[in-house]
């Protein structure tokens, strides 16, 4: 099987799905001759025109609110949204809007939109471009919330987003588009709500999300040479999620600790945790343990950013502490 990045997984997600369906257009800024700034989309302008890769005003508001409206009476918009800190800026039309559209009409009106964006420290970016704000959108009933692991995944689940009928938002971390995984040529799409065991074991699950899965594994490696068997589950989607994988895996490793960029207090982490507390609670040797981003605004100074993110050997310290009975907290 071939090997392509995660920029080049999208690009052909977005690309065979336009071929495919005339009412889908992708709008943001900066998509069409730039590509955007990490030049994902970079050749479909060539391909689909002006027309249908619109580049907008600097105006997230706005164009975010066409996508809605045109959501609504019949096509199928992918939004790009350069960065995911933008998210402040078009949160009534995603979640006031398109989120309720749905239940305010009583199944009437549905808004089959995309909204593409990143996640993701250790960039260098600073604070207003360096946020994980996936636990903001995956709080607002009726949206989906996808989180790629690697090229298989972003092209499988971004195919599967277009096509869905309800709102999605897909967050793709920005350190990840030159990252290579093994990607079929053939059309293939991800169901969502379906988790994936990467690493099978026995000894603990490492419940990881996005960028945090590769360190995830990273981590399982270090620990198999200690000894350690260690379980790493991917749930693909936070909205919907997979608790059924993810509770198997933990009443049968009895152990658990989940990672993910998010800030720790308040996100995915914690709902995950308080999740496999509740409903595998008889089945565990240890409490869940939660190793995530830190609660401050992610610095500028490398030193201090690369301090805030999770890396293999903090997870690796955290698994040894669980195996040793240590009770307190893994952060």
């Amino acid at each position: 099987m071939r090997e392509i990045t995660l920029a080049k997984a999208v690009n052909e997600a977005i690309a065979e799905e336009m071929r495919r369906d005339p009412t889908i257009f992708l709008l943001g800024e900066d998509v069409a001759e730039a590509g955007t700034p990490f030049k994902v989309l970079s050749g479909l302008v060539e391909e689909f025109g002006p027309e249908r890769i619109v580049d907008t005003p600097i105006s997230e508001p706005g164009f975010v609110g066409i996508a809605v409206g045109a959501a609504l009476t019949g096509s199928r918009p992918i939004v790009d949204l350069m960065f995911g800190d933008f998210l402040f800026l078009v949160m009534d039309q995603l979640c006031n809007q398109a989120a309720k559209a749905r239940y305010m009409s009583g199944g009437k009106l549905n808004v089959p939109m995309v909204l593409r964006t990143n996640l993701g420290a250790t960039r260098r970016s600073a604070a207003q471009h360096s946020q994980s704000l996936h636990a903001l959108v995956a709080h607002i009933p009726g949206l989906k919330v996808a989180l790629p692991s690697s090229a298989y995944e972003a092209k499988g689940l971004m195919k599967t987003a277009i096509r869905d009928n309800d709102p999605v938002v897909i967050f793709e971390d920005k350190l990840m588009y030159q990252d290579k995984a093994p990607v079929p040529e053939e059309e293939y799409l991800i169901p969502f709500g379906e988790a994936a065991i990467l690493r099978a074991g026995r000894d603990v699950t490492l419940v990881a999300t996005s960028s945090m899965v590769q360190v995830s594994l990273a981590a399982a490696e270090i620990l198999a040479r200690e000894g350690v068997s260690a379980e790493v589950v991917d749930p693909r989607t936070i909205v919907p999620l997979d608790e059924d994988t993810i509770l198997a895996s933990v009443r049968k490793t009895s152990r658990a600790i989940v990672v993910d960029e998010g800030h720790r207090s308040y996100g995915v982490s914690a709902e995950i945790a308080a999740r496999i507390s509740e409903k595998a609670f008889y089945h565990l040797d240890a409490p869940v343990a939660r190793l995530a981003a830190m609660d401050v605004p992610v610095p500028f100074s490398p030193a201090l950013e690369d301090l805030t993110v999770p890396t293999a050997d903090d997870v690796v310290a955290a698994a040894r502490r669980m195996l040793r009975g240590e009770v307190r907290d893994a952060a």
